[in-house]
């Protein structure tokens, strides 16, 4: 479908504005023709006196005439300027409703979107096309939109004035048009793929800046500062090329419909004076010609310009529908309003990425209440267990079922209000420690903020900040240090109060001291709710009620720590090489804690 018939259709609701837009923009075409006419008609005053042709609407006498052209002149200038305002205004408006419509159903439709959408497309390319891309359509309907419109009516309404005037000068006049509109659609043939092509060479680029900025400490301890300037170079480069290829044929539009310009205004004055020497055309009609031809050819020089940006925002266009028609998943009708018990069973799940199978008939149960680790290498289908519950992604085969329940037949979206979930890097929005852990929640209770920042042990270092809760933790949390941030992650779940907990290696970028409390938290928080963790580091989960080893997906060991270093199975080996403890040293360390 044409990138046009794709915005078109997209701004359905917004017909009625665009359609009063192009009523203004007629309106004020029609206005801007009629001084050239009426310059024409005061010179046949001029000239012919009581035989004019205002003397023949009954106004005899020249001064007359001159004074009623004058008020005419005054009020078609007036409405004018009435139309000019009433189709800017409504042209811009309309362009920040769409871009603003088109960046939020843009970025809704991304949300909707499984995670992992965002990492196979890249962040910067997304902000390419949620910033640029969005803005382009709205330069486009600020102003080429009109402009494309008030050519159209210009050239309908001067051809009609030339064919009432003297068919043999119009046909001279007109002569060029087709010329230009030619050249304009061969142009424009040529320009669309090019500026395709650059807009994904400044998606690349913004990816390219936006990797590079968040990475900024690793580029400079690394010192490859030199080596991460030449990657952004080539992408710069890339981008340059890009446009450079664009830039030559969009140059050549304008000089091309010049020329042609020339050869319909040329005509105009030198055949029109030669009728106007022979009395067969009158002086005022050839004066109002030869403005009109000016009126009628010039614009047309434009048409470079409104080519160039008409191009530009039907590429975004194509970007912005290929995002908004990526389909998406299947939202079951089934909510949960009632909080689940929280017991959890995963029966015969297999799952496969691309082809590549990461999980083989995995069987387990999470009892309600309970706490049930994972543990396991890399790339063993721990995470993949956890997206398959939160409904990012869907089994290829088993079912998770929640108290009894398939998952399969419910919302998603009902199923995580139940849910909270504490990632190995938190995601921490720009605002304060307040609205980090009430995060999502417009009118936060302050009480519930303090206990949940209690219950993580976070209120220590909270309140030791300047403004305490009411602190900004800057982008990303970039003033707070990472164990300070895991634990306002952690609040943020406890705040929620939620019948399942998932730690997803909460624990494995932390100090020593930083476990040790989410930890202690874990253990307070875990009464009354299930809790599912999944870690590396073996010390965060020794405590857990069951232990879930896993390795290339599959289940190979399941019991407590001290039944799993008992088999001296893969479950020991891990923790003999984390700890550097023989079992016996694990079981003597043991024997306290399982006494008590």
């Amino acid at each position: 479908m044409h990138p046009l018939r794709r915005l078109f259709a997209f701004a359905r609701p917004y017909r009625r504005d665009a359609v009063l837009a192009t009523v203004w923009s007629v309106a004020n075409k029609v206005m801007d023709v009629l001084p050239e006419i009426l310059i024409g008609v005061a010179v046949d005053v001029v000239v012919n006196r009581q035989d004019s042709f205002v003397a023949r609407l009954g106004v005899p006498d020249p001064v007359h005439q001159l004074v009623l052209l004058t008020a005419a002149t005054a009020l078609v200038w007036a409405f004018e300027s009435l139309f000019e305002y009433l189709y800017a205004l409504k042209w811009r408006r309309l362009a920040q409703d769409l871009q603003h419509v088109l960046r939020q159903s843009a970025y809704g439709h991304l949300q909707a979107l499984p995670p992992d959408t965002i990492a196979t497309q890249r962040s910067g390319r997304l902000m390419a096309l949620l910033n640029e891309d969005v803005n382009q359509v709205e330069r486009f309907l600020n102003t080429g939109a009109n402009d494309l419109i008030q050519v159209f009516v210009s050239s309908l309404l001067i051809g009609a004035v030339f064919f009432l005037l003297t068919a043999d000068l119009a046909a001279l006049a007109i002569l060029p048009i087709p010329l230009i509109l030619v050249a304009a659609f061969w142009f424009q043939k040529r320009l669309a793929p090019r500026y395709a092509g650059a807009r994904d060479a400044a998606a690349t680029l913004s990816a390219r800046l936006t990797n590079n900025l968040r990475g900024m400490a690793t580029i400079q301890a690394y010192t490859a500062e030199a080596f991460e300037a030449a990657h952004l170079e080539r992408a710069s480069d890339g981008f340059r090329a890009r446009n450079a290829e664009a830039i030559r044929y969009s140059a050549m539009i304008h000089p091309a419909i010049r020329i042609a310009v020339l050869i319909g205004f040329v005509a105009t004055l030198l055949y029109g004076g030669v009728l106007t020497l022979r009395g067969e055309l009158g002086v005022g009609s050839y004066s109002a010609l030869v403005f009109l031809t000016q009126r009628l050819l010039w614009p047309m020089t434009r048409l470079a310009d409104m080519t160039d940006l008409y191009n530009r925002a039907m590429a975004s266009v194509n970007r912005i529908m290929d995002l908004l028609d990526a389909p998406l998943p299947p939202r079951p009708a089934r909510t949960l309003d009632a909080r689940p018990a929280g017991a959890l069973a995963f029966e015969d799940v297999r799952f496969a990425y691309a082809g590549r199978p990461a999980l083989h008939g995995v069987s387990l149960e999470v009892p309600a209440g309970r706490t049930v680790a994972l543990v396991g290498g890399t790339g063993s289908g721990k995470s993949t267990l956890l997206k398959l519950l939160l409904g990012f992604l869907r089994p290829d085969a088993g079912r998770i079922a929640l108290d009894g329940l398939d998952l399969a037949g419910v919302d998603p979206q009902s199923l995580r209000r139940h849910v909270a979930y504490v990632a190995q890097e938190p995601f921490l929005t720009d605002g304060s420690v307040a609205d980090n852990i009430a995060y999502g929640e417009r009118d936060a209770d302050p009480a519930r903020v303090e206990a949940a920042a209690r219950a993580a042990e976070a209120h220590a270092f909270v309140a030791s900040l300047p403004d305490g809760y009411a602190s900004p933790v800057g982008e990303g949390g970039a003033q707070l240090s990472g164990g300070q941030r895991q634990r306002i992650a952690l609040a943020r779940a406890l705040y929620r109060d939620p019948a399942i907990l998932i730690l997803d290696e909460a624990t494995s970028a932390v100090d020593n001291e930083t476990e040790a409390a989410i930890q202690r938290s874990l253990a307070r928080a875990a009464a009354g709710r299930t809790v599912l963790v999944v870690a590396h580091r073996l010390s965060t989960v020794r405590h857990a009620d069951v232990i879930h080893v896993m390795d290339h997906g599959r289940i190979v060991e399941s019991g407590s720590h001290d039944e799993l270093l008992t088999r001296d199975g893969t479950y020991a080996g891990l923790w003999r090489l984390q700890t550097g403890e023989t079992l016996d040293a694990a079981a003597q360390a043991d024997a306290p804690a399982a006494a008590g």
